[in-house]
């Protein structure tokens, strides 16, 4: 006798789903349950990946509204949850690329003579460039490869991992690692 499901809680993913086509059908009290509970989930979510909680928090308003805007082209056949993460993931590019590029009194070109003179070349840095290049060298090769590719070059951890034939939190270890070495080195 196989044991009964009946008591088992259904998955968040699901219940939220139910809601929104039920929302679709013109349920309003679904559908003020739906989005009374995606805006903790939502912002939760965000909170860790942005730099400020008051963005995590427009982030989250620009998502309630896109899923108000867009809910009735969900398909009900299909999880909701991939759906709505999808939907967040461009409101938070999106939100971050405006934001960012917004910022033109901290943009530079390498055509500006005055900030390079003053910030790339500037021979009082060059003692600064020297240690970290001291602790760098100091790295295993295969370490400090990682090292270089993920946080100077910005290349992700799958695409490192698939450069040196690493699992993706063997890389993330290893940058993680190299990090704290670098910091305890350059602090000496």
């Amino acid at each position: 006798m196989k044991p009964s499901n009946a008591n088992k809680p259904q998955p968040r993913g699901d219940i939220w789903k139910d809601w929104a086509v039920a929302a679709q059908e013109g349920n309003k009290t679904a559908y003020n349950r739906l989005l009374s509970e995606l805006a903790p989930f939502i912002r939760n979510y965000l909170i860790s990946r942005v730099a400020n909680p008051e963005w995590a928090d427009d982030i989250t308003q620009d998502v309630l509204i896109s899923v108000h805007k867009s809910l009735k082209t969900y398909s009900g056949d299909r999880p909701f949850t991939p759906w709505l993460m999808a939907i967040t993931n461009f409101r938070k590019t999106d939100f971050l690329r405006k934001h960012y590029s917004s910022r033109g009194d901290k943009q530079t070109t390498m055509d500006d003579a005055e900030f390079l003179s003053a910030h790339v070349t500037n021979p009082t840095h060059i003692g600064e460039y020297k240690d970290i290049e001291a602790a760098l060298d100091s790295l295993p090769t295969k370490q400090r490869k990682v090292f270089e590719m993920m946080r100077i070059q910005g290349y992700t951890a799958k695409e490192v991992a698939n450069e040196m034939k690493m699992s993706i939190s063997a890389v993330k270890v290893s940058a993680h690692r190299t990090a704290g070495k670098l910091k305890t080195f350059l602090e000496r």
